[in-house]
């Protein structure tokens, strides 16, 4: 069967579905997700979404702070239109029902945030993802926006130089099924999973990425990754960083505020690269408890701003660590938790190929460079939402209906493959290819970097790629077959474990996110540029990209 709409939006976060909503008053657009939109990864963003609506606070003072965050590799002009339309997507929301925290005089409440100049982090308690979400699939609801849920992505198809459509797995049947469109966007989240310790969900996969690099569009800067300060040691669960924006400390095993060292003037709210690196610090150096991992004390906020403001961080603390964040401190350890990498793609969401677009965590505008600033996240997916969706309007206005040879064509090729792979009885384990990639890239492409571990990773992710090749999945059933979605989701993760270690391994200084301990010094004479990964047949090349600069110059980044 040959599904037809104008536009399709791979992914129902909120990017995906902040795209359709622009989109639908004009033309047929329907979105595809492999889960429930409300079990979209948006919905566990806990701390906030930033916006420069607070006295004294301006646009510009957003952008400087997201670009000095971003260790100067953010596109200045893709930041400036994140910060000036920061207000107007808060505000929207809050419209269609968001309920913000507020302050007492019934204004939308602030927290401060790590690398934040002024306290502007609206916040619905310590569950903004999840109010944001839910308020903006209602408006799809309103909308009558077509969602196929449950559905896997295996191609996107190309007609010459433009995307016509992909090919789809229904989960609930286990078949191929062919989609056309005229255009395509990729909003499918982030690629955590690649890691075996991460905050994202096991959805995190990475499919938009790995989709697009195999039809030839660049990935962007992906060995940029963030790794969060603080999450539960033992479970890799996020702990917000609206807990050190309520007054949160962070002790080593002798009682000491140990930020002092690292982030004099910001202590614990200076940006989550270098938190990271010093609480890492701390635990190599035999400053950690049990040389395992640290604290985050609230005990001295008081019972009551941890219930009003902390209540999800309170229960998680209790559930799954068996402390009370009220009476005890909460053990906590960096976690890998967002790609600032992703889909090269311009402001407007515009790729390599005509018809495609990427937004939110899949795509790299670059907005965000070599270290995210919290709160921007979220942001980040309404903003360019509205954007990519009105440039998709353009677009759709003037093209015509693609031809529907190719997408039939395709479907037989991927229903064949499927089948090749199924019927395959005995070859290498999913489960141990994964539980190795996993173990890999925590090890050797963590918080430090170094020219050895990287190497080795290279080296393993390549035999993996390799032992990938003969892999037999065992006999399951046709219908919600997740041990093959696993598997199709493990052969985009190792595409993307490649590029994020080829890029880490080029990139020979520090910079954000990126710390190489055997280059400690950020380069900005060879490495203010962004790395490019393009796919060469089963080769993976390399090259670079300036920086787009503007209104501020590239200085020091001190805190």
């Amino acid at each position: 069967m040959l599904y037809k709409h104008d536009v399709l939006i791979i992914g129902a976060g909120l990017a995906g579905l902040r795209t359709a909503l622009e989109i639908a008053l004009e033309f047929d657009v329907a979105i595809l997700t492999k889960v429930h939109p409300l079990r979209s990864h948006s919905v566990a963003a806990q701390g906030g979404i930033n916006a420069a609506i607070g006295e004294n606070d301006s646009w510009e003072q957003h952008a400087f702070d997201t670009i000095k965050g971003s260790d100067y590799l953010a596109d200045q002009d893709v930041v400036e239109m994140l910060t000036k339309n920061a207000h107007a997507a808060v505000y929207e929301n809050e419209r269609w029902g968001t309920a913000f925290s507020r302050t007492e005089d019934g204004k939308i409440a602030q927290r401060p945030f790590g690398g934040a100049a002024f306290p502007r982090t609206c916040y619905a308690a310590d569950r903004t993802g999840h109010n944001l979400l839910h308020t903006t699939f209602e408006q799809t609801l309103r909308m009558g926006i077509k969602i196929y849920d449950e559905w896997f992505v295996t191609s996107l198809v190309c007609d010459n130089d433009r995307v016509v459509g992909f090919t789809a797995l229904d989960i609930r049947t286990g078949q191929i099924e062919g989609f056309a469109a005229k255009a395509v966007v990729l909003a499918t989240g982030g690629f955590g999973r690649v890691y075996s310790k991460s905050t994202n969900a096991l959805i995190n996969t990475g499919d938009g990425c790995s989709l697009a690099l195999r039809i030839g569009v660049p990935l962007k800067d992906m060995e940029f990754v963030q790794f969060h300060p603080t999450t539960l040691y033992g479970s890799s669960i996020l702990i917000t960083e609206g807990a050190r924006g309520e007054g949160g400390f962070l002790l080593n095993k002798n009682g000491e505020r140990f930020m002092n060292k690292y982030a004099p003037e910001k202590m614990e709210l200076a940006p989550r690269d270098i938190v990271a690196r010093g609480i890492q610090t701390e635990i190599l150096e035999g400053r950690g408890i049990e040389d395992a991992y640290v604290h985050l004390d609230l005990t001295h906020l008081g019972k009551e701003k941890i219930m009003e403001r902390l209540p999800g961080i309170r229960e998680i603390a209790i559930h799954f660590a068996g402390v009370d964040p009220i009476d005890e401190p909460i053990p906590i350890v960096p976690g890998q938790h967002y790609s600032m990498g992703g889909v090269h793609c311009d402001g407007y969401g515009r790729t390599s190929v005509k018809g495609l677009y990427a937004v939110g965590e899949c795509a790299c505008m670059s907005v965000h460079g070599a270290n995210r600033l919290g709160g921007n996240s979220l942001l980040e997916t309404l903003v360019f939402g509205a954007i990519v969706g009105k440039e998709i309007l353009n677009y759709v206005k003037v093209v015509s209906s693609p031809s529907e040879k190719h997408v039939e064509e395709e479907v037989f090729k991927v229903r064949t493959r499927i089948q090749e792979m199924i019927f395959q009885e005995v070859g290498e384990s999913p489960a141990n290819i994964r539980r190795e990639l996993g173990e890999t890239m925590d090890r050797s492409v963590g918080v430090f970097r170094n020219a050895r571990e990287l190497e080795i990773a290279l080296h393993k992710i390549r035999e993996l790629r390799e032992r990938f090749k003969n892999v037999a999945i065992g006999d399951t059933d046709s219908k919600f077959d997740y041990a093959l979605i696993r598997t199709l989701e493990l052969e985009n993760m190792l595409y993307l474990a490649e590029a994020i270690t080829l890029g880490a391994l080029e990139r020979k200084e520090s910079r954000g996110a990126h710390w190489r301990t055997d280059y400690p010094v950020r380069d900005d004479k060879n490495f203010l540029k962004h790395t490019l990964i393009s796919l060469d047949g089963e080769r993976m090349r390399i090259s670079y990209l300036d920086v787009t600069l503007g209104l501020f110059e590239v200085k020091e980044r001190t805190y």
